[in-house]
């Protein structure tokens, strides 16, 4: 029998690639379209990810799943709107404790430059958060509007940070949460298909990202970083979208805080300048400043980067944030007043550590397996998660611990699941008796160039 003629079983696909066998673009076409139109179940689609996670798939099955993915629905024309050739660059973080703030961050500084920055983005995975998760803490904010405010959004304020649409990517949303509830997260195709499937459905025309490494990341080490960055760069290149990623340490909380609503509190002082995480200014400025070099705003990196500078502190990236919170229905004083809106957690109190020294070691992983144990995330796609909850003022590697410097405060919905946690936060971190020497944020630098 043909490849032409071959009846479609979502079952012989998951066998082919259990068994080690290269799947065809009609084949990954098929399933795609199946876990859409209800063709494919969500058992099979479980049971998929985890033969790709055990087998992966090589160069050209990662092009066409990805693409695939993409054409499961709409693509967007960005010209209906009147936005013929436009500079659409979008970022993107592969995810990691305390990273997702960055993209809120991001997004509006670049509108304020003038780029246009369309991105659609997700819940959180694992032991880490999401855009959404955080997006969801603003009360009123609709997270999943309709294409066409979306679209009217980027047109007027420069960006807009949704979940996919229903019409956008709509295979995402199952074989994400399959892959979130059958342990298959770390999987660098799936990983490549579900980020580059959303993003090349918003009609892009250049892409900026970090991808970590480290406790607190999906890649452990960044060698695995490394090879899922190519892995997205290959895709890249094969829909023919510019791209820059930029290989980032996480092998420590980054940023002052961890769940969603103290993130957004974290990223409207960050926008005001209130105070600016040394780590996380890095991590921003180094996003922004590729982008408006890809963007043609700059001719060089540091150049862009005082023209980033230059629109935090004059206060028009806090404009762009204020009004994409509004544009979605959020409060129009959120940055002036956010204790209104963003609850205390029942019970607030700093986490001192029994040893003393100074910090030199965090297991990011647990500090967030720890935190989603007490509602900063989900364990099952249904629940919800609790936004008064987490953890701030984190301290870094290389500070002092003793009995006057605590390690962070604690968010808490209980004086139970204070106590579980902060013990559990404790054991998460080492200590040393010198100072451990400073990381770079970034690392290293790969392009589709």
């Amino acid at each position: 029998m043909s490849v032409a003629s071959r009846p479609f079983l979502p079952q012989d696909v998951i066998r082919r690639k259990r068994d080690g066998e290269t799947l065809d673009q009609r084949d990954l076409k098929q399933f795609v379209d199946g876990t859409v139109s209800g063709a494919v179940s969500q058992a099979q689609i479980g049971a998929f990810t985890m033969a790709v996670y055990l087998n992966g798939m090589s160069r050209q099955e990662r092009i066409d799943y990805t693409l695939a993915m993409r054409d499961s629905g709409r693509v967007i024309d960005w010209a209906t709107v009147g936005l013929e050739g436009p500079t659409m660059i979008d970022k993107h973080s592969s995810g990691g404790v305390g990273d997702e703030k960055v993209s809120l961050i991001v997004a509006p500084l670049v509108a304020a430059c003038g780029i246009r920055m369309p991105m659609i983005s997700a819940r959180g995975l694992g032991h880490t958060g999401g855009e959404i998760d955080l997006l969801e803490a603003i009360p009123g904010y609709d997270t999943v509007p309709t294409t066409a405010a979306f679209m009217n959004t980027v047109k007027d304020i420069g960006c807009a940070i949704i979940a996919p649409t229903p019409d956008l990517a709509p295979a995402d949303k199952p074989i994400f949460y399959a892959r979130d509830v059958c342990a298959t997260v770390e999987s660098i195709p799936l990983i490549t298909g579900s980020i580059m499937s959303k993003k090349l459905a918003a009609g892009i025309n250049g892409l900026v990202m970090t991808v970590p490494f480290g406790s607190g990341a999906f890649m452990k080490t960044e060698a695995r970083a490394v090879e899922l960055a190519e892995s997205l760069l290959d895709v890249a290149r094969g829909a023919g979208v510019p791209m820059t990623a930029l290989i980032s340490d996480l092998t420590q909380v980054l940023g002052d805080s961890v769940g969603s609503g103290l993130q957004i509190r974290e990223v409207i002082r960050f926008l005001t300048g209130e105070y600016r995480e040394p780590r996380l200014l890095e991590a921003v400025l180094a996003l922004v400043s590729e982008t408006f070099v890809m963007g043609g705003l700059a001719a060089n990196l540091e150049t862009a980067r005082g023209i980033a500078w230059q629109h935090l502190e004059d206060g028009s990236a806090k404009d762009r944030f204020a009004r994409m919170v509004l544009a979605f229905g959020g409060p129009a004083d959120l940055v002036d007043l956010p204790e209104r809106y963003i609850r205390d957690a029942p019970v607030i109190r700093p986490v001192y550590l029994e040893k003393t020294g100074f910090v030199s070691q965090m297991d990011c992983y647990a500090i967030g397996s720890a935190l989603l144990g007490i509602g900063a995330s989900r364990t099952r796609p249904q629940d919800d998660i609790d936004h008064t909850v987490g953890a701030s003022s984190f301290a870094s590697v290389g500070s002092t611990m003793d009995a006057t410097h605590p390690f962070c405060i604690l968010h808490a919905p209980s004086e139970d699941a204070w106590e579980r946690c902060s013990e559990a936060l404790t054991a998460a971190v080492k200590c040393s008796v010198t100072p451990a020497e400073p990381l770079p944020v970034i690392r290293s630098r790969l392009s589709t160039d």
